[in-house]
């Protein structure tokens, strides 16, 4: 048996590793978010700033198993065999959860997730042991202290609030000093700014990031401790002088020294306190076991107590501690789905107009309306001069660059959105309050962008939602790392060797297709990025980029339209399910091409004014295209999937005879597109006539066979509407010929 848990210590090592990277890529968006949000730097410079980071703090690191003397379970309750079961759990339920966040781009706390997922397999693993020897459940207080289970649900209602509400005052005076036009006062504020943004990063480092490192010793703590007033005062001092020597001798934008050492000091930060959240757990077994290999045979691993665990603090061994940050660093550079959990939160922060992530909700509109109800009581109360005094403050510049390039944000922001994290993290380790670094990053930078008015009335109920779908998943985490690990551990419990190598299994395939899923996803991406062409001025531009995208829906709508058919006759649902996801993806990327028409056009010169029309027009009949078709799929796949009866074999037969029509007119438009020859336009437009005619002709038949053959009404409705639809398909796509037939005509004529 003992070679099991050997066994078990290389899955709990491998877990541990998964762990690191999962955990980099969610919580990489607590550092790096100002800084690739505002571009004050390059991405490489970035990158490399928040390596050394986290390098120093993996490093200095003395790697104290916070997770095991906060006091979750009381090991001298469980036996070695118990510990492992729990910290197997812990690990399996703290991966999966914390890469089903990453796949959905949600930022989470991995402090959350690792202290629930502990709780909830210890007290699921407690009741069994109660239940087995005929206990009493009200004897499970003193397996289970849930102190630490109330701070984290208090410190996720305190971030929440205080953050938000600290980041949003913060930026508001700061841009009233600032504006949007940094330049023309930052002469005056820049080194006062930069003196106290450097006070609180240094002091955010030495208070929080050096806490509990070992190259400091313990008298040099307590002076730091005992003198922070002093401390502040002398720092806010020198770096002030500091700040003015490298803005008016240096040359250097002061904007950009405080966000570097800020990535650098949450960075460390992260590494030097949030890396036992992904190796402590492990560490915690590595020495359990070393504690039960001691005693040799001469007890069982479900009768040797783990009183071990209790009391000292459990030191990690330098070997694991620079193993953790070379993973750390690598996942850093390498993840995508790190990027992806950046993108949600600069999404919700960004300043400009774009495509929103998330939908609108009841609540987020009920919040909206009662911000603009208060905002009327503001202004009704605020004298008019005042308030036009403020609204000058926050004009914005017009910015005339490429809208990719187009930052999300800008260095006043991004600097107040690392003063105020650094400032609450620093009083929260102080003053012993558990604050989440993720919760108070997050909502600093969403109080920061709505004190910053990037929540209008075109995005604010966008931007609510998302927020709250992200709080919500907060607490998510929570509960389902509660319950997960419990249930789990459980299994684990009963089925010991057996459950074990199946979860392996489970955790193999889980992680296949996730990576799997991520990749179709990513490519998605990349097909709706390419719809955002901002290099497009001319008319000869616009012509060739509306050919690209009429090729590629007319191409993906004849490949969907024969499968439809091909499913509905073979009552194939998968087949029409996957149809139904396809068309999805269509219509997708029409509304991207119609969510670009305002940058679209204000890029075309002014001899181009013409091609604005043609492309809106364009867009209006590749809509109706897609309308059709998505008509048609969810009328196939809801008849299919109702089980309602099937079409009768010569309705299939006459379907089939139209979509060989379609199949060959939509090729044959495919090809003028692509080759751009629109001289056989009229070839193509000839073909319609055939085409509608058969439609027709199909609609009659389908009325005699009404009047003369019993026949199901389902069935009926189900013909009718795909032959109707059908029919608005050729025309759309004929109305979409004829257009450019007559602009390619008014282009010749202009020459």
């Amino acid at each position: 048996m003992e070679q099991v848990y050997v066994i078990m210590l290389i899955a709990l090592a491998l877990l541990a590793i998964i762990d690191l990277m999962v955990g980099v890529s969610n919580d990489a968006v607590n550092f790096l978010n100002s800084a690739i949000g505002s571009k004050a730097v390059s991405f490489k410079t970035i990158m490399i700033v928040a390596s050394i980071g986290v390098a120093v703090g993996a490093l200095y690191s003395n790697g104290m198993m916070e997770v095991a003397r906060s006091g979750i379970f009381t090991p001298r309750m469980f036996s070695f065999n118990d510990v492992i079961m729990i910290f197997l759990a812990v690990m399996i339920t703290d991966v999966l959860l914390l890469d089903v966040f990453n796949t959905f781009g949600l930022p989470t706390s991995t402090t959350v997730s690792i202290i629930f997922s502990l709780l909830g397999a210890s007290v699921f693993i407690a009741i069994s042991k109660i239940y087995v020897t005929n206990g009493d459940i009200s004897s499970l207080g003193s397996y289970i202290n849930t102190k630490k289970a109330t701070e984290i649900v208090y410190s996720i209602l305190l971030s929440v609030l205080l953050s938000f509400v600290l980041g949003a005052i913060v930026q508001y005076i700061s841009r009233l000093l600032f504006t949007f036009h940094i330049e023309r006062r930052y002469r005056f504020f820049g080194a006062i700014f930069g003196g106290f943004a450097l006070t609180a990063i240094s002091f955010f480092i030495l208070i929080k990031g050096l806490k509990s490192v070992t190259f400091i010793s313990s008298e040099t703590k307590d002076f730091i401790k005992g003198n922070q007033l002093m401390i502040i005062g002398y720092c806010f001092v020198f770096w002030t002088i500091m700040s003015q020597i490298v803005m008016s001798v240096i040359k250097f934008n002061i904007f950009k020294l405080i966000i570097i050492v800020g990535t650098f000091g949450l960075a460390l930060a992260f590494a030097g306190n949030d890396l036992v959240n992904f190796i402590g757990v492990p560490i915690a077994a590595f020495q359990s076991y070393e504690m039960y290999a001691e005693v040799g045979q001469t007890l069982n691993a479900k009768e040797f107590m783990m009183v071990g665990l209790e009391g000292e603090n459990l030191p990690a061994p330098f070997i694991f501690l620079a193993l953790a940050g070379a993973i750390m660093i690598y996942t850093l550079w390498t993840s995508k789905k790190a990027r992806n959990v950046i993108e949600t939160e600069q999404n919700l922060s960004r300043q400009g107009e774009g495509s929103e992530k998330y939908n609108a909700n009841t609540l987020s509109r009920y919040i909206v309306r009662g911000a603009m109800y208060m905002g009327g009581l503001i202004n009704f109360i605020l004298p008019k001069s005042i308030q036009i005094s403020i609204d000058k403050q926050f004009v914005l510049p017009e910015y005339t660059g490429k809208r990719s390039e187009q930052p999300m944000f800008d260095m006043v922001r991004a600097s107040v959105n690392l003063i105020v994290a650094a400032v609450l993290i620093s009083l929260g380790t102080s003053m012993k309050l558990p604050l989440s670094t993720t919760y108070v990053t997050f909502m600093v930078a969403m109080g920061t962008s709505f004190a910053d008015r990037a929540w209008d009335r075109e995005s604010a109920v966008y931007r609510i939602a998302g927020v709250l779908n992200v709080i919500g998943g907060w607490f998510f985490t929570a509960i389902a790392a509660f319950i997960a690990s419990g249930i789990i551990a459980y299994i684990l419990y009963v089925g010991e060797v057996f459950a074990f190598f199946a979860f392996m299994i489970i955790v193999a395939l889980f992680f296949y297709r996730s990576n799997q899923k991520h990749k179709k996803k990513v490519k998605e991406e990349e097909v709706i990025n390419e719809l955002k062409r901002e290099d497009i001025i001319t008319i000869h531009e616009v012509i060739n980029e509306s050919s690209s995208q009429i090729s590629k829906i007319i191409s993906k709508t004849n490949t969907v339209y024969s499968s439809i058919i091909s499913g509905l006759s073979l009552q194939d649902l998968p087949s029409l399910k996957e149809s139904k996801k396809t068309v999805k993806k269509l219509e997708k990327q029409v509304d991207e091409l119609k969510s670009n028409v305002y940058y679209f056009i204000k890029n075309l010169d002014e001899t181009s004014v013409e091609a604005s029309k043609f492309y809106i027009l364009t867009l209006g009949y590749l809509q109706d295209i897609v309308q059709s078709i998505t008509y048609i799929s969810q009328s196939s796949h809801s008849h299919i999937n109702n089980n309602h009866k099937q079409l009768k074999f010569n309705q299939v037969r006459d379907l089939k005879t139209i979509e060989l029509e379609i199949l060959e007119l939509f090729k044959d438009i495919e090809g003028i597109f692509n080759s751009k020859n629109f001289n056989s336009i009229d070839r193509a437009l000839s073909e319609r006539k055939k085409v509608l005619e058969t439609i027709s002709d199909l609609i009659q038949k389908q009325i005699t066979r009404i009047r003369t053959i019993e026949n199901s009404p389902k069935n009926s409705k189900l013909y009718f509407g795909l032959l109707l639809e059908t029919n608005d398909l050729v025309k759309a796509t004929m109305q979409l010929l004829e257009l450019f037939k007559e602009f390619n005509l008014y282009v010749s004529e202009k020459k």
